[in-house]
């Protein structure tokens, strides 16, 4: 849980057969999957805002109406040339890996330099906590997400094209503790204004704004009854979610490894999902 207004958090764990636990020490690491995303392709918006105005088509594809398909399998020797192949023009909201690989390959050919190295300030370990999945300390404990060729995929990212990639991706690859994702959302507002800055790009975007998501329907919508439509966040397939909302300045991080377990079937980490945002709006200022 967050406080944006106080710049405070409190995190706890839920571990099997040892039940709610407040977290104080050596945390789990969880892939974050899709919230990688917002995390990177956001981090750029806010720290270079002056390109996006100048190249159109990137704000197009932080926002997943460039056209571009949803995803598919890349292949590692001609990834680079097969997503650079497709035009980009403003089009309907389409969720798309492809969309946020090519805004990644597109930053990098204006910027000069990789996007691990204009990610950096995200990934310094000793404050903020995230981290490259290629990176990862031996030392540190990782939730298993599934399967992969038969062997469990633990400390390894789950999704498939990430894996074979094996580099720096704007798409998923990174992993975090609850905590340091806390960390990091309270960072972004603090050093880079992102409160601000979605509020002002909201007015002008569909369904996602500086490259994160909002909730449209707050009756229906996964980060639970007592979201508004000033409440962001962005979801992650291994059951990983995070929401925080513009008036309120609470919000809150959920990461689990549902993949684990129910990989196709979300119908029980949906209902999870909600039924913990709902209490967390309704009580979540009063724990912390």
């Amino acid at each position: 849980m967050i406080d944006f207004s106080l710049s405070a958090f409190k995190s706890f764990e839920y571990i099997h057969k040892r039940g709610l636990i407040e977290a104080n020490g050596e945390e789990i690491f969880f892939d974050l999957a899709s919230i990688t995303k917002p995390l990177t392709n956001g981090l750029i918006f806010l720290k270079y805002p002056e390109i996006f105005k100048e190249h159109p088509k990137l704000k197009l594809l932080l926002n997943h109406c460039g056209g571009l398909p949803a995803g598919g399998r890349l292949n590692k020797g001609s990834w680079r040339e097969d997503l650079f192949s497709y035009n980009v023009q403003l089009a309907h909201d389409l969720y798309s890996d492809y969309s946020a690989l090519r805004l990644m390959l597109e930053v990098e050919r204006i910027l000069g330099k990789s996007y691990r190295e204009l990610c950096s300030d995200l990934l310094q370990l000793e404050r903020n906590g995230l981290v490259f999945w290629k990176e990862l300390p031996l030392h540190v404990k990782c939730a298993a997400t599934g399967e992969r060729a038969g062997k469990e995929i633990c400390g390894v990212v789950n999704d498939d094209n990430a894996f074979v990639l094996g580099e720096f991706c704007s798409h998923a690859g990174l992993f975090a503790t609850c905590s340091s994702l806390c960390k990091v959302l309270l960072w972004l507002h603090e050093q880079y204004h992102l409160f601000s800055v979605l509020e002002q790009e909201r007015l002008s975007s569909g369904r996602f704004v500086a490259g994160w998501d909002r909730v449209q329907d707050p009756k229906s919508s996964l980060a639970g009854v007592g979201a508004t439509v000033k409440t962001f966040g962005h979801l992650g397939f291994t059951g990983t979610s995070c929401w925080f909302d513009l008036e309120k300045r609470f919000g809150f991080v959920l990461l689990t490894n549902a993949t684990k377990r129910f990989c196709h079937d979300r119908s029980g980490l949906n209902q999870i999902r909600r039924e913990i945002g709902r209490y967390l709006w309704e009580q979540g200022e009063k724990i912390l």
